[in-house]
């Protein structure tokens, strides 16, 4: 399965062309968008320009998507809510979560740490991807070069369930990729000139990982 993985769309007209292109240039056979897809304004016609997209679409809510999003992602017949779900295509397993921590920004969906690992774990296998807004802690999480600004539980799970992949983006400033033992994670956030990552996954495994430009 090829997947295309992009956060932080921020409801950009031109990032939303940056998907379209990309969907047609590499043909991924999913799109997943680890959160932050609007922001503030007109939540319907950026959930509406995914949901045009000739792929399925697997989501979960950022910090800047108000509650309401969830509802807008379920009307359209190609896109999915993937909080605290497990959602399988053509064999590969995808479990979500909206939200993120409080810190570094002001957040409109939290989730409390504590509660995390036992809504999440019981639903993630080696061969899951797991798709979450914010990074796990100390990896591709540093604001300004500095502040840790991840996921302690996040960090925790992948210990624990090593998952194949986790997908994430909200630090702007860290798109890329890095292991924790072997559960690969992506940060595929948009901004400051990013294009999101394809990766290539089969049986549990990641295959290929690159992010693109």
């Amino acid at each position: 399965m090829r997947i295309y993985a992009v956060a932080d769309i921020h409801g950009r007209a031109d990032r939303m062309a940056l998907i379209r292109d990309n969907v047609e240039r590499h043909r991924p056979d999913v799109l997943v968008v680890a959160g932050d897809i609007t922001h503030r304004a007109a939540p319907r016609s950026a959930i509406a320009s995914l949901g045009d997209l000739p792929l399925p679409v697997l989501a979960v809510r950022g910090n800047a998507d108000r509650a309401g999003v969830e509802g807008l992602i379920e009307e359209h017949p190609g896109m999915h809510s993937l909080h605290l779900k497990e959602i399988s295509l053509d064999g590969v397993d995808f479990v979500g979560v909206h939200g993120t921590i409080p810190l570094p920004f002001r957040s409109r969906v939290c989730f409390r740490e504590k509660a995390l690992r036992e809504l999440i774990e019981p639903l993630l296998k080696e061969t899951s991807v797991l798709v979450a807004h914010p990074p796990p802690l100390g990896v591709l999480d540093e604001v300004l070069g500095r502040l840790h600004a991840g996921s302690r539980a996040l960090l925790e799970i992948i210990r624990s369930r090593q998952p194949a992949l986790l997908l994430c983006g909200h630090i702007h400033e860290r798109p890329g990729s890095a292991r924790v033992g072997r559960t690969l994670v992506v940060n595929c956030n948009l901004a400051r000139r990013g294009a999101g990552a394809l990766i290539e996954i089969e049986k549990g495994e990641v295959l290929n990982a690159r992010m693109l430009e």
